[in-house]
């Protein structure tokens, strides 16, 4: 499924739309870009890990804010059209970056720099009325792409495991 179209107007004139501190990178799986909202308070280190995962493959879809908005029982987000393809990188200012217009979001991302769980439980936020899963991570780690990359990874199992049993 493709995401929706977005209208041309601004995201304050947008039905449905609320806006959220957070920036979006997408991976394409299977034919399909899948988004991961990144949160956490200013200088967490959102947009030093989006940078590490498109660096990686990923794409921006939208730094420091983005607009969130659920569609058929799925949630995404677009970036709003004042910063859309624009990224804040700590030391170097303002930068243009390739971005998409819209994904859909398979993964929250809570970042910390507290110690997280081993072996943490399943979790989920509620964003627009949609469940998406939940994960708590330390972004400063080298490993942090991997975990976001496999975590994301998981999810798309679960989801496909879920449509074949409705099979």
């Amino acid at each position: 499924m493709t995401p929706p179209q977005l209208p041309s107007q601004p995201p304050s004139q947008r039905l449905g739309r609320q806006p959220l501190h957070a920036t979006v990178v997408a991976l394409r799986i299977g034919g399909a870009w899948r988004g991961v909202l990144i949160q956490g308070r200013s200088g967490a280190g959102k947009s030093d890990l989006a940078l590490r995962l498109m660096q990686a493959g990923w794409r921006l879809v939208g730094d420091d804010w983005v607009d969130v908005f659920a569609c058929e029982g799925a949630l995404y987000a677009a970036p709003p059209a004042t910063i859309a393809g624009r990224m804040e990188v700590r030391g170097l200012g303002v930068v243009g970056r390739p971005f998409l217009p819209s994904t859909r979001i398979a993964l929250s991302l809570h970042l910390t720099h507290e110690p997280v769980e081993r072996m943490p439980e399943a979790a989920q936020d509620v964003i627009d009325g949609v469940a998406v899963p939940r994960l708590v991570l330390d972004p400063r780690p080298a490993s942090a792409p991997l975990v976001v990359a496999a975590a994301v990874n998981r999810v798309m199992r679960a989801a496909r495991a879920h449509d074949d049993d409705a099979l």
